[in-house]
């Protein structure tokens, strides 16, 4: 009996020792053939990266196991998860530009003739008050970041004597008034800005810094008129000029000819150029040119003021003509092909006058928008908006009494102080004419090239 087992029980334990003969019992295929490694499994649709395991080394093969049946998702749980390819797009996407705006805004001429000063003294202080001048425009003049003023008189106050065309001398209240108007910005290059001489030069820009305005076209020493004057609002960098094409016949005071700026088309060339090499984003020029009375620009205006634009100047705000003008849009084109905009304002009329009849007493309030890129590095000049206005003359205890109106705004509602009602139409038919005159230059823009 022992013999009849034992040779099978040998061989079984033979096959023991020698390892792989049984069965086996893991879940894995039979010992004996190829091993099997299992292929890496999706995770569920949520949570797909779009990357698998490496392949097996070869020479093996890769176990596929039986598909598992996936629960129904519905159509926004079966898209792929886009994080990955969001973050990659979002390091190339560039970033969100900076952008600052602000506005400009000008007015033409600022005169006292003498039959302003009466109404306008307050006898029991023993002062003049202008404010009723600009009492009306005032809500408009307040929403420009830089509101500037052409002033086409000395204000060199009581003690240089007060007078009238054809050399004025005003009240040194005027300052005042113009800064509570809402200008910032004075500019006084002009005809008549050596009226009352060197003093009243030096006594007009101590009346008007002294209220904390920011002058240009005179000067009290070199050094003050070689100052690159750069004004800074919302970011934005205003560089300014201003000139005039003469001063009457007075001469320039003897060893001063640094007292008022005139037009020489190479200094301005060159002043603009240190403008730009200063920093200024754009740059505006107050120009005193034309021809008086006349309602359109001349040649010599045209060419003038589209050379400083071709060289590099953005905005010119005309006056001296006593009347509008119209304006007119250029585009300027570098020689690498790159694009600029620059307008031209010819003549802004008459502000604050006793001129009466035709459209001396009319005059305009530009506003015109800036924008800059401060990630392109790139200052552009926007919109271009001409508010007309009309110098309102009516007498009050037997003195003339002068208020700015905004004409458009003030036909609407029709309550003009002192104003008969049929006037109205004759309003509306001057705004009319003048809405014409300013935008018959303005429906092409004129091409320049960059100088």
């Amino acid at each position: 009996m022992k013999s009849r087992y034992w040779a099978p029980l040998s061989v079984l334990f033979v096959c023991l020792l020698l390892g792989g003969c049984l069965p086996s019992f893991t879940g894995q295929r039979p010992a004996g053939g190829p091993s099997k490694t299992p292929a890496a499994v999706p995770t569920s649709p949520g949570g797909v990266t779009g990357q698998h395991n490496a392949p097996a080394p070869e020479g093996t093969e890769q176990y596929e196991p039986e598909p598992v049946p996936e629960p129904e998702q519905n159509e926004e749980q079966a898209l792929p998860d886009k994080k990955g390819e969001n973050n990659e797009q979002a390091k190339q996407k560039p970033a969100k530009a900076v952008v600052t705006k602000a506005e400009l805004i000008a007015v033409g001429d600022i005169m006292v003739h003498m039959p302003q000063l009466p109404g306008a003294y307050d006898s029991k202080h023993k002062r003049y008050r202008f404010d009723h001048f600009f009492k009306e425009v005032k809500p408009v003049l307040e929403q420009g970041d830089w509101s500037m003023a052409n002033l086409e008189a000395p204000i060199g106050g009581k003690a240089l004597g007060y007078s009238g065309f054809p050399r004025f001398n005003a009240p040194s209240e005027m300052a005042e008034a113009l800064k509570k108007a809402g200008f910032n910005i004075v500019t006084n290059a002009n005809n008549h800005a050596l009226d009352r001489g060197f003093a009243g030069v030096e006594r007009t820009l101590v009346h008007l810094q002294k209220q904390g305005l920011i002058t240009k076209g005179t000067a009290r020493s070199a050094a003050e008129a070689a100052k690159l004057t750069i004004i800074e609002r919302q970011k934005i960098k205003m560089g300014l000029l201003a000139y005039t094409y003469g001063t009457n016949g007075i001469p320039l005071p003897k060893n001063k000819p640094y007292t008022v700026s005139l037009i020489n088309e190479n200094a301005m060339i060159s002043d603009i150029a240190k403008l730009r090499k200063a920093g200024a984003d754009f740059i505006t020029i107050a120009l005193h040119f034309g021809i008086e009375y006349e309602t359109k620009p001349n040649e010599a205006q045209k060419q003038l003021a589209r050379k400083l634009i071709a060289a590099g100047a953005d905005i010119v705000a005309g006056s001296h003509p006593h009347v509008v003008q119209p304006f007119e849009i250029c585009e300027v084109t570098a020689a690498d092909g790159t694009t600029r905009r620059g307008v031209i304002i010819y003549s802004m009329g008459n502000f604050i006058s006793n001129q009466r009849g035709d459209l001396k007493d009319y005059g305009v309030i530009f506003k015109v928008a800036i924008e800059k890129n401060h990630t392109a590095g790139r200052t552009t000049i926007g919109s271009v908006t001409a508010i007309p206005t009309w110098v309102h003359r009516y007498k009050l205890h037997g003195l003339y009494r002068y208020s700015i109106l905004p004409l458009e705004q003030s036909i609407a509602k029709r309550s003009i102080p002192a104003f008969p009602s049929s006037g109205y139409s004759t309003l509306q038919h001057q705004l009319n004419r003048l809405n014409k005159r300013l935008h018959s230059m303005s429906a092409q823009p004129v091409q320049l090239a960059a100088q």
